[in-house]
């Protein structure tokens, strides 16, 4: 008769699957973007946050099912802080020309974060378009304009106006906003005030996918601006104080790994130890020495190999 002896061994840890995929939760109540982020962080995770396409089509699954009627809110924002490039702070550095018959600024489809001008009216613009541009030289107070009649992104006018003339044109009152209409020459151009292109998620997920809609978002006034599902799956901005429905995300509660493993002595040998019957009559014998099993637990059972 054979006698098969079991040692076995019982390994403990936290088991979190590396593909752990958010769970979104839509939530019928309007509430203004920062009561909708406190009741996310209370009652689940946080805020919806997206970083692929693959959870964007997972969060629209989750509205579409809901049969949701309007927009919503999402966990993404961003801060609006506009600079001159020299630095201005104080005294007419709060001075503003938007052309207001177009909305602006309107962070058109979320890539706008420069500014340029035309005929004397501002809009932001996407910093990457190639414009002629204004630069001063003289001092921060008495400017004196030129156009720079190369075509350029901000980024690289700025730099050009540093290294050639002060900085790209600061414009502190209407009456230096009328000298720079005159130097452009009815020419669209770049001028010194941006923003920088900081959008946040709630949960402080890094920003890199994106899925905003081709169209305006004014938010002429606002010191912040926040992200909005649309009815179509895509993203707009609004104003955080407006009362919209939302969705929460939570992640898979982490499961106990409890690992067995199982020292086999056998004293009256043969027998086949790679035998599924065998290996089924050691994993029942091996369960009756274990702890009691609990369902949020994963158990794996380790056999030795045998030759």
């Amino acid at each position: 008769m054979e006698r098969i002896l079991l040692c076995v061994c019982c390994f403990s840890g936290w088991f979190v699957s590396t593909c752990c995929p958010r769970q979104y939760h839509y939530v019928d109540d309007a509430k203004t973007w920062t009561e909708a982020q406190s009741y996310c962080q209370q009652t689940h995770t946080d805020l919806a946050s997206i970083e692929n396409t693959e959870e964007m089509k997972q969060l629209n699954s989750t509205v579409s099912s809901a049969a949701h009627s309007s927009e919503l809110w999402i966990g993404l924002y961003s801060q609006i802080r506009w600079r001159w490039s020299d630095g201005l702070t104080g005294s007419g550095a709060d001075y503003r020309n938007w052309d207001t018959s177009e909305y602006e600024p309107d962070f058109y489809s979320g890539v706008q974060f420069c500014v340029s001008s035309l005929k004397g009216k501002w809009w932001d613009f996407q910093c990457s378009e190639k414009l002629q541009f204004i630069c001063y030289r003289g001092s921060q107070m008495n400017p004196e304009f030129d156009l720079v009649d190369k075509e350029m992104s901000w980024s690289d006018a700025r730099r050009y106006c540093r290294e050639n003339f002060l900085d790209l044109a600061t414009v502190k009152n209407p009456g230096e906003n009328q000298q720079v209409h005159e130097k452009a020459q009815s020419k669209r151009v770049w001028i010194g005030l941006h923003r920088e292109p900081h959008i946040y998620w709630s949960d402080g997920t890094k920003y890199s996918f994106s899925n905003w809609a081709s169209g305006m978002n004014p938010f002429r006034g606002m010191s912040k601006i926040c992200a909005a599902l649309t009815r179509s799956g895509e993203w707009k901005t609004l104003s955080c104080e407006t009362r919209l429905p939302f969705v929460c995300y939570s992640l898979p509660t982490p499961v106990k790994r409890q690992v067995v493993k199982l020292t086999v002595h056998v004293e009256d040998p043969p027998v086949d130890l790679n035998d599924s019957a065998v290996k089924a009559e050691l994993l029942t014998r091996a369960s009756s020495h274990s702890p009691p099993l609990h369902s949020h637990r994963l158990y794996v059972y380790q056999f030795p190999d045998f030759e």
